[in-house]
């Protein structure tokens, strides 16, 4: 049986029509014959989606009993016995009712695409998996309701329904996505301006980024490997040399001039490991390219040209930009080099040969010598001493050993040399060898001269032989050398990178690294101070400079007053003292150095965050409080206007009875709207750190009845059971009761009719415990924070349900009077809310 094909329509926020689009769809397909039946579709009471829902025939739903109350959601038994063509299935990220067949509707989808029906689904890109902390940081809002990537991913086809903000905003006003009471909050919060330009970016980058991944999915599949120009990408080479900064920069000019053109940088590192490039180099490059808006790779191959072309050709790339070579005339007889070779071998891709100054200039530097000055020493006393001492035992062996036999005792002394002082000792003791054995050993004796061709011979392969062994085994010493030293600073580079990750601040974490390693008594990050005057010397200018961290003695105060100073960037320097460092050493110091300027960003824009967040959520606070002022303060000021304006009309008369019943509401209208304003001014209170305090002993079995006598007549279903030798609290009266009331009408608001909430009390640990129990909805564990957030209230429960602060401000008065506030689950289900109050000292009774 062939597997079903599924249809995703994707939106960027709620209302942009991904299930009117879905419908028209499914019209089409009913008008072409094809059986379509409705699986679910939830209209949200929108007349338009209502409308064009039409007569499609539907499968009626399923309906499950959860916590005594009723829920329907789609049949999955049903529509799999009914068998439709095509299946419509509305909100793919959607949690289904405990009890359900599957815990999410896109696992009854998959059982439909199982079975061979195609289905209509929608999605909105906030309920992506991938997306959510994105989503969540940019909204201010978590969403529960998740789908993963690769459920979207894997359907046939993925249909944007797109709007622009200010047209989703103009449909939102009209009352065509929420009831007309909702707009005002929904505007202000979730659907402003930048928030919905934020989610439908995120909505085509995702989209773009679907398309692509079928791109590729398809060129492999086909096996096809020649580049595919449907957008230019920008590959720039980099060896680790300082031209790489001009071919970053010219390479991010002509993928400017691309419209959306990408920009990647790559270095090749050759699979040996040896003869690595200056990692500080390449890390002050990375930077650049990200600064650029590029990207940083790194290969390993044998062959450059060839790993480098490989790595354009799986990115797609349409152009490489390489430097023009940096050997000299010779060297280019001998080899054509990388990007002559890479040239010949791009086919289609476009590669630029960009000049710098080091063309034709050869390496950026010798490589370090191989072996130990001492060693190189003693291998140079070797040959001048212990070539002159074999020659004279030889010479008193002379009858007993021939030509060929004191060759290869030369030889092997040479080797030994070799090994003990590498190239140049070897090389002067096998000179001297060939002098010795020409003077001594080789008729004419004692004679630079020979008189016979095979002796002549065998001097020369001697010669040769020991030059090539010489080198042989130096080449290995240095390699030796060269692979201890990377691993060396592998290990270290991979210290700093974990100092840095695990430290509280990493910029001085960094700098004490690299104190100890290299032993020093101070490192200093210096940066240039904007505004010092103009100095001639700014270089020992102390004007000029400040110091942005330290670690060891006494900071520098100029780069000048160190011993040694690396160049970061135009506005940083590191400056060492306590000793010099050899030039191989340095290479890893400006590694570190751009590592420090990062972190040092890094540790200011978290700075910044910091001090730009609580800006933040006062800003949110405000938005928050001017939506809740429109809807919930103007509900108990409209009903007691109206009273009172009915009260002084002429126009009707009324009975007693009538008004009564409106000074009634009158006055409970005040009453609500006095304890609004309350709870306002405390939360102000509380987050200004103004809150007067007044604590005095009290007993819970006083403050319990005055709390639920404010509450009037609902709360005398409220069941308390004190013990009676509870022992007393030290609090401010009027604040516990005020977090009495707030509990006890948040329990009632949410508590059945037939199971009223309830107050207990205990001691434990030298605190009183306080309990309200509901036996409501409860709340989900991962929302109980939340809950505690200004402005928030479970469920639609309309405007009579207040400004959503009666928690909050619980909870911080709680701690303003040294006690605690937590939720915790009711056995059954609802939710408990525990008030921890300090027990009363002897002291504290005086």
């Amino acid at each position: 049986m062939a597997r079903g094909q599924l249809r995703i329509y994707l939106g960027a926020a709620p209302g942009v029509g991904k299930t009117y689009a879905m419908l028209e769809e499914a019209h089409r397909r009913a008008a072409r014959g094809t059986d379509v039946a409705v699986g679910l579709v939830e209209t949200h009471g929108r007349r338009h989606t209502a409308a064009i829902l039409g007569d499609l025939p539907a499968i009626p739903r399923r309906t499950i009993r959860y916590r005594d109350s009723d829920f329907t959601e789609m049949d999955v038994d049903a529509v799999l016995a009914r068998r439709p063509e095509v299946a419509v299935v509305d909100e793919l990220a959607h949690t289904n009712v405990p009890g359900s067949r599957n815990g999410k509707r896109w696992q009854d989808i998959q059982e439909l695409l199982d079975a061979g029906i195609d289905v209509l689904t929608t999605v909105n890109i906030q309920h992506l998996e991938s997306l959510n902390d994105v989503v969540a940081q940019i909204t201010g809002v978590t969403q529960q309701e998740t789908v993963p990537d690769g459920v979207v991913r894997g359907a046939e086809q993925v249909e944007l329904v797109d709007m622009t903000p200010e047209a989703l905003r103009r449909r939102m006003a009209h009352g065509n996505i929420y009831h007309p009471d909702k707009v005002d909050a929904a505007l202000a919060n979730y659907f402003r301006i930048g928030n919905l330009t934020a989610l439908r970016e995120l909505a085509l980058l995702w989209l773009a980024d679907s398309v692509e991944d079928q791109l590729d999915r398809y060129r492999a599949d086909q096996g096809i490997a020649a580049t595919w120009e449907t957008r230019e990408r920008v590959v720039v080479g980099l060896t680790g040399g300082p031209e790489g900064d001009t071919l970053i920069r010219r390479a991010a000019r002509i993928a400017a001039r691309g419209r959306g053109a990408e920009l990647m940088a790559i270095h090749v590192a050759r699979s040996d490991g040896l003869r690595g490039a200056d990692p500080g180099t390449l890390e002050r490059q990375r930077l650049l390219v990200e600064r650029l808006g590029g990207s940083y790779h790194q290969a390993i191959g044998a062959d450059i040209p060839t790993a480098l072309l490989d790595f354009a050709r799986g990115v797609n790339a349409t152009q490489i930009v390489l430097g023009a070579s940096r050997r000299g005339r010779f060297a280019q007889i001998l080899s054509r080099g990388v990007g002559a070779t890479t040239t010949a071998l791009s086919g289609p891709i476009d590669v630029h040969l960009v000049t710098h100054e080091r063309v034709g200039r050869g390496r950026l530097a010798t490589p370090p010598a191989a072996l130990s000055r001492r060693r190189r020493l003693v291998g140079l006393g070797l040959a001048v001493v212990g070539i002159p001492l074999l020659t004279y035992l030889l010479w008193l062996l002379a009858d007993d050993l021939s030509l060929s036999s004191d060759l290869l005792l030369f030889l092997a002394a040479v080797i030994g040399i070799a090994l003990v002082g590498g190239w140049w000792p070897a090389l002067l003791a096998a000179l001297l060898s060939s002098l010795l054995i020409n003077f001594f050993f080789t008729p004419p004796l004692h004679r630079f001269t020979i008189a016979e061709t095979e002796n002549l011979l065998a001097l020369v392969v001697f010669l040769l032989v020991a030059a090539a062994v010489s080198g042989v085994v130096d080449l290995a010493a240095r390699r030796t050398r060269e692979a201890a030293r990377a691993s060396a600073e592998a290990q270290l580079l991979g210290a700093v990178a974990g100092s840095v990750v695990r430290g509280a601040r990493p910029v001085t974490a960094l700098l004490e690294r690299l104190r100890e390693t290299y032993g020093l008594g101070s490192v200093t990050l210096l940066e240039r101070s904007p505004d010092a005057p103009e100095s001639p010397d700014r270089q020992r200018d102390p004007r000029a400079w400040r110091v942005a961290a330290n670690v060891g003695e006494e900071p520098c105060g100029t780069p000048s007053a160190g011993d040694a100073e690396v160049g970061v960037d135009g506005d940083l320097r590191l400056v060492l003292r306590g000793r010099l460092l050899p030039a191989a050493d340095r290479r890893i110091v400006e590694a570190f150095a751009a590592q420090a300027a990062v972190a040092l960003r890094q540790e200011r824009l978290a700075e910044e965050a910091a001090a730009a967040r609580p800006i933040a959520e006062a800003d949110r606070l405000r938005t928050a409080l001017l939506a809740a002022v429109s809807h919930d303060l103007r509900t108990p000021l409209a009903s007691a206007k109206a009273a009172v304006t009915s009260l002084r009309s002429a126009d009707v008369e009324f009975d007693a009875g009538d008004r009564e019943e409106l000074l009634a509401t009158a006055e409970e209208s005040l009453d609500l709207l006095t304890r609004l304003v309350a709870n306002l001014l405390d939360m102000s209170r509380l987050q200004a750190g103004a809150l007067g305090l007044r604590p005095a002993l009290l007993g819970l079995e006083d403050v319990v009845p005055s709390a639920l006598d404010e509450l009037g007549e609902p709360a005398r279903r409220v069941r308390v059971s004190l013990p009676a030798h509870l022992p007393a609290v030290r609090s401010d009266p009027g604040l516990l009761e005020r977090v009495l009331v707030n509990l006890v009408a948040n329990a009632l608001r949410f508590s059945p009719a037939d199971r009223p909430p309830a107050i207990t009390a205990s001691e434990h640990g030298g605190f009183v415990e306080l309990r309200v129990v509901d036996q409501g909805p409860g709340l989900p564990r991962e929302q109980w924070e939340r809950a505690f957030l200004p402005f928030q209230r479970q469920g639609d429960r309309g405007n009579h349900a207040g400004i959503g602060l009666g928690l909050a401000l619980s909870r911080g008065l709680a701690e303003a009077m040294g006690g605690s506030l937590e939720p915790e689950e009711t056995p059954g289900g609802g939710l408990t809310m525990v008030l921890r109050l300090p027990v009363a000292d002897e002291e504290g009774t005086g």
